[in-house]
């Protein structure tokens, strides 16, 4: 431990003593009257990957790229660097010759880390590396923090997650899982555009904690003295635009969870939400299952993925089962033949199935049966269907036995991806359910929600029938990108402040 801590010191008084002779060179130009740091505009007119894609439309032609330092070479009157941009890294050939003495001088002085802009024409060196021979080279921005040493790069996870600009220069596959991911979320948005729903905006500040069972964040709005909460879901708004008669209609945006965290949860999370009239729950499991399938093939090229060593195959055709059938199937326990609370309560203790006592109903004991023996298992597409009405308040009960509801969830790799329902339309229904959330509240149920009657207001205006879904976009990009942590596909994951 005392070894790691003079380490500590020791790499901090070089940091410190690189920062400082940066500020000097820094200094010297402000001097000199060339402060980087007042330039406001630069004229780029290539990318470095577009000259790299189209070198025979560019050989021997002027172009101005800019971009970051990530490498260079002094060589006495010649050098090269190597600058990174948005797309690409690409070579410079820097000579005395072509910039003259003062400005060679001043471009030996350049740092790594500094932002610089490069004019000259296009060729390959003899090694066959396309590059651009400088004719001219301007300092646009000054680093004054060295990056880190690129043999060793930024490998602390934690520091990565904090400080992800950094992250992002250092490791370019990084930079690709949130090209990726913006790909991701474009193919969403086209697909369902052409299934012919319309994109909205909801609320995201709510004076009700409805939508789904989870703890809330809560908040004060000062002008109107009142306590408000992030959103845990859009879902009842846009039921709302349902009622107000548009028949098909999705969200992309965050909602807030107050939480644990985990490799597969952050307090503020990317979600769809998808809500169609005049259909149920069935529909909605044929739409997910082309909208993934789709932007597999559309994104990767392919819906043979492999996820974190497993292979798993997205091609249509996903399984299909009951949550009971599959408690049945890996525990030989068969709810069908347990009606009562205490039977269930019996069950769960000869099994070893631990539940609270506020959720001691059979329904819920069902939950926890297939949390426990079940969830994890299902590696390939699993749609579970059928779930009991204690943990599906707003979902409509199936008709051939009212204590399940016509819901459904998503599982792919042990891990629940999406979760739909044919909606609840009944508003004597929906009160009675909005009634217990409250008593369970009451009891000491942090996650339960409480009474939203503008709601029940609305669907006693009237809600035709209709399917919804929500999809946690983060956890697909996480298996489209292979990324084992959400942390790994959200620019700026929740951190616990350092100080």
């Amino acid at each position: 431990m005392q070894e790691n801590n003079q380490n500590n010191q020791t790499e901090e008084l070089d940091m410190n003593h690189l920062m400082q002779i940066r500020r000097e060179k820094l200094e010297e130009l402000q001097e000199q009257g060339k402060n980087p740091f007042e330039i406001t505009k630069f004229n780029r007119t290539n990318t470095a990957g577009e000259i790299k894609a189209n070198y025979e439309a560019f050989e021997q032609k002027d172009v101005t790229v800019a971009g970051r330092i990530i490498a260079k070479r002094i060589m006495g009157k010649a050098s090269f660097c190597t600058i990174q941009d948005c797309d690409e890294k690409i070579q410079s050939y820097v000579s005395i010759n072509d910039l003259g003495e003062e400005s060679y001088k001043a471009f030996k002085t350049f740092d790594i880390g500094d932002i610089i802009g490069i004019t000259g024409f296009v060729f390959k060196t003899r090694t066959e590396e396309i590059s651009v021979h400088a004719k001219e080279v301007t300092l646009l921005s000054k680093s004054l923090r060295p990056l880190p040493e690129k043999f060793h790069g930024l490998k602390d996870m934690d520091l990565r997650y904090r400080q992800r600009y950094v992250d992002l220069i250092m490791n370019p596959e990084v930079k690709e899982t949130f090209i990726l991911r913006s790909k991701i979320i474009k193919e969403i948005r086209k697909f369902m555009d052409e299934q012919g729903y319309m994109e909205v905006e909801t609320p995201m500040l709510t004076t009700v904690a409805t939508g789904d069972a989870a703890r809330p964040f809560i908040t004060h709005h000062n002008t109107l003295d009142l306590e408000m909460y992030l959103r845990i879901a859009p879902e009842l708004n846009l039921k709302r635009l349902i009622v107000g008669g548009f028949d098909k209609v999705f969200e992309i945006g965050k909602n807030f969870r107050n939480e644990g965290m985990d490799i597969k949860h952050n307090p503020e999370f990317t979600n769809m939400e998808f809500y169609s009239a005049y259909e149920d729950y069935h529909d909605m499991m044929d739409l997910s299952e082309q909208l993934i399938s789709t932007v597999a093939k559309n994104t990767l090229g392919t819906t043979n993925i492999t996820y974190q060593g497993q292979e798993i195959d997205l091609a249509p055709g996903w399984k299909k089962i009951t949550m009971i059938d599959a408690i049945k199937e890996a525990t030989g326990v068969d709810f069908n033949t347990i009606n009562t609370d205490e039977e269930a309560q019996a069950i769960a203790k000869e099994k070893g199935v631990e539940y609270e006592e506020i959720k001691n109903t059979r329904g819920h004991i069902i939950n926890e049966f297939f949390e426990t023996f079940v969830e994890e298992t299902l590696i390939q597409p699993t749609f579970i269907m059928d779930y009991p009405v204690e943990v599906s308040p707003l979902t409509k009960r199936k008709k051939e036995d009212p204590r399940l509801v016509e819901r459904f969830e998503l599982f792919i790799g042990g891990r629940e991806y999406g979760n739909a329902y044919s909606e609840l339309n009944d508003p004597i229904d929906q009160y009675e359910r909005f009634l217990k959330q409250v008593e369970a509240k009451e009891k000491g149920d942090e996650e339960a929600g409480g009474m939203d009657e503008d709601f029940v207001n609305a669907l006693e205006i009237g809600l035709p029938p209709t399917g919804g879904m929500g999809i946690g976009l983060d956890r697909l990009i996480m298996l489209l990108t292979d990324s084992a942590s959400i942390r790994d596909v959200l620019f700026f994951p929740t951190m616990k402040p350092l100080n």
